[in-house]
């Protein structure tokens, strides 16, 4: 297998932590965002969506998408369960990964893409250009502020964001509170849960991959 991947971006990330959970080490080829490399002819043939992550199996097969990849990895690779072990449990991960990942990880990205300079006729990813809204990043803002406070409330009355286990909708929501630090969107400082959470999530070994 090949995961196309750039390091700096928040998206592969997710993949890259879930599987370094799994034990699995998967070849990377680096796809250089900065550089225009999703773009590219050469890519566009591999993925013409022009993102990352993009899983690419042994027999040729094209995965997409964090959620599929991350589904593949789980069936190959079952344990530890990162995606639920029963069909509760398994319906509360997908719930909150969702959660996390609209409400905290697209929000941060709607600041970014519709402030910073170098996204400017990217304000949305893919093929197409599109242009950047300025008062999308306010309500970007609004957005990771709730998403903050909700998450705060969550790991109040849990150990971890879907229940008593780490899991997929861990991952989401520490990869979107480091990428809001990165966009300048600390989480605030009274937020003793969330603090807490960040600081015990952040060191499992799978955090830096």
């Amino acid at each position: 297998m090949k995961l196309y991947d750039f390091p700096k971006a928040p998206s592969p990330r997710r993949v890259r932590i879930f599987a370094a959970e799994k034990g699995l080490a998967l070849t990377t080829v680096e796809v250089n965002l900065r550089q225009g490399e999703q773009f590219s002819q050469s890519y566009r043939s591999i993925n013409p969506q022009c993102v990352v992550p993009f899983l690419v199996l042994d027999d040729g097969t094209g995965i997409g998408e964090v959620v599929a990849i991350c589904r593949y990895l789980e069936e190959i690779a079952p344990s530890p369960p990162l995606l639920g072990t029963d069909p509760t449990s398994k319906a509360l991960v997908a719930m909150w990964d969702h959660r996390m990942e609209v409400e905290g990880f697209a929000a941060v990205a709607e600041v970014l893409r519709n402030s910073a300079p170098t996204f400017r006729g990217r304000a949305l990813t893919g093929p197409l250009a599109s242009d950047q809204i300025p008062p999308l990043a306010d309500r970007g803002r609004a957005r990771v502020a709730a998403f903050f406070d909700m998450l705060d409330r969550r790991l109040a009355e849990s150990s971890f964001v879907a229940g008593p286990s780490f899991s997929m909708a861990d991952i989401t929501a520490l990869v979107s509170v480091d990428f809001a630090d990165r966009v300048k969107i600390p989480a605030p400082e009274g937020h003793i849960h969330l603090k807490r959470w960040h600081e015990n999530v952040s060191l499992r070994p799978s955090a830096t991959a």
